[in-house]
């Protein structure tokens, strides 16, 4: 039996791997256009900024290692450019020396990735992709030079970690997105902690803006400045690469990438899709979706290998768990956000934590913010953001194994989780997000979002604000009135009839205070992760806050 596997990393190789573990008998041909197979490439980034000093470091496997041990016939700067489904054959190429030869295959697996988008915007060709290792060699040969300036367009994962990575290297570097928020997979209050970070470490960020052109000195925004650019990097994102797929007869699904079954089968007999280029099934609705992520590619790799050996195969669903660094903050986040669930009409409830990364009388600990959604009914955990400078990369991975494992959101109250104070607290921020859940669903506590305030403000809502005078002085809601929770009993009378809008700093006296004020005959809710939230949100940023 012969395979024929075109791409070379993350999921092309696992797929080989992995058949070879399972049959030392089958012959495993594997296509790489490039001269790197097997890389880092989530480590392409820290390599620029010097983090990673070692190139090799970030070659984990070589075509000589992977023959050594898995016999494994790797053909790097070898492209394939045609593939006969009927006759079963596949076209390649030799990037070197130009010649062509068919290789017939009894199975075939497309694991092409996916290309960096690059919009078509004068002078665009100035700017550099990062996505290979060429594209690494390129760019750090670049920065030798010891640019002054330098563009980075796009503020996703791979945008802010290569500007991260360019402050690191000396060079003042100037991010453009879009739209109004870094970091499309978070929330817009979630987001703000980490367009703060940038800038505070030297990153000047345009926000809702564009770039119109690319000279040889500058970029030009749509705001119409003029940007100084010695150096210009596109991270605007990737598309599925389909190409070879459509030339090749091969059912496109709606989200643009390749179309695959639960086994990663596509509509053509013996062919399967992995990686980047393939649709995945959305855990939530089970709509097709396209996560890049390395992990996702793997799995699904030995997915494909199982079943092409005749094994049981488990196919599963994704929920698109995801990590960066960004300077000194880690941001997270798993399933679905808020801004896709409103978008699919999905009813959800909010959950904001702002808990610390252990104990707090253990010295060293450090804030961070959580955020769950959950639907109100049943309960199941639609998704979690996180964004703090420790602990956050634990947190996330306990609520995406939650979620894979079907956990409803009371229920991590329940969880079990390792406790001794250097490491967390006796109510782990995970159990925290499980109690407050609880409390919401069986109708213990109502909760305002930080959205909703202008609303509740504009229905004659009575807006109180239960923390110290000290921390009322330093800012809090438009129009609210100060009284420490310590001294809502003896001041209860100074309240009217109207509905209460109760906040401390991150929700937890607020929750306090407005139980103990629906015991006195109020109608109280409390704003979900009080002050802090409100004020990392856009409502905050259009409304000056009193002090």
């Amino acid at each position: 039996m012969r395979v024929v596997i075109i791409g070379g990393v993350a999921g092309g190789m696992s797929a080989a791997t992995r058949l070879r573990r399972l049959s030392n008998d089958t012959e495993i041909i594997v296509l790489e256009r490039s001269g790197h197979v097997s890389y880092a490439n989530c480590g392409l980034p820290y390599f620029v900024g010097g983090v990673i000093e070692d190139e090799d470091s970030l070659l984990i496997q070589t075509p000589a290692s992977l023959f050594n041990r898995f016999r494994l016939d790797v053909r790097i700067d070898t492209e394939a450019v045609a593939i006969d489904t009927l006759s079963k054959t596949v076209t390649a190429r030799d990037l070197v020396d130009g010649t062509s030869y068919e290789i017939p295959y009894d199975f075939l697996i497309l694991s092409p990735g996916a290309s960096p988008v690059v919009p078509p915007i004068p002078g665009i060709e100035r700017a550099m992709p990062l996505r290979t290792v060429e594209d690494v060699e390129r760019l750090v040969r670049e920065v030798e030079n010891a640019p002054a300036s330098a563009v980075v367009i796009g503020g996703g994962f791979i945008g802010l970690e290569i500007a991260e990575n360019l402050v690191q290297r000396g060079i003042a570097t100037t991010l453009v997105e879009s739209t109004n928020q870094v970091l499309a997979p978070l929330d817009p209050e979630m987001a703000s902690p980490v367009a703060d970070e940038l800038r505070q470490c030297g990153v000047t960020l345009h926000l809702g803006n564009s770039v119109e052109s690319i000279t040889r000195e500058s970029v030009r925004l749509s705001s119409g400045q003029n940007v100084p650019a010695d150096l210009v990097v596109v991270a605007i994102g990737v598309r599925p690469e389909t190409g070879l797929a459509q030339l090749s007869g091969l059912a496109i699904g709606v989200r643009g990438g390749i179309a695959v079954d639960e086994f990663n089968r596509t509509s053509v007999e013996n062919v399967y899709a992995i990686g980047d280029a393939a649709e995945k099934a959305d855990a939530l609705d089970g709509a097709p979706t396209l996560v890049p992520l390395a992990n996702v590619a793997n799995r699904h790799g030995r997915v494909v290998a199982d079943h092409i050996a005749g094994r049981q195969v488990r196919p599963r669903t994704t929920i698109g768990t995801a990590i960066v660094k960004v300077f000194d903050l880690t941001i997270a986040t798993t399933g679905w956000n808020e801004k896709r669930l409103r978008a699919a009409g999905r009813p959800f409830l909010a959950i904001h934590t702002h808990p610390s990364s252990h104990a707090t009388y253990y010295p060293g600990a450090q804030p961070m913010c959580l955020k769950m959604l959950m639907d109100p009914c049943s309960g199941e955990i639609l998704g979690a953001q996180g964004v703090g400078t420790e602990g956050v990369d634990k947190r996330i991975d306990v609520l995406a194994t939650a979620v894979r494992g079907g956990l409803t959101a009371p229920e991590l109250a329940d969880l079990e989780l390792a406790y001794a104070p250097p490491f967390g607290s006796a109510k782990d921020p995970v159990n925290m997000l499980g109690y407050i859940a609880e409390n919401i669903l069986s109708g213990l506590v109502e909760t305002v979002q930080w959205h909703e305030v202008d609303e509740y403000r504009a229905r004659g809502a009575q807006f109180v604000d239960v923390r110290s005078r000290e921390e009322f002085a330093r800012g809090t809601l438009p129009g609210a009135l100060n009284i420490p929770v310590d001294e809502l009993r003896e001041r209860a009378s100074e309240l009217g009839n109207a509905e209460i809008v109760v906040n401390c700093e991150v929700g937890q006296r607020g929750h306090v205070a407005a139980m103990l004020l629906n015991e006195l005959g109020f109608h109280a809710k409390n704003l979900d992760g009080g002050y802090r939230t409100w004020h990392c949100s856009p409502a905050a940023t259009e409304l000056q806050p009193v002090g």
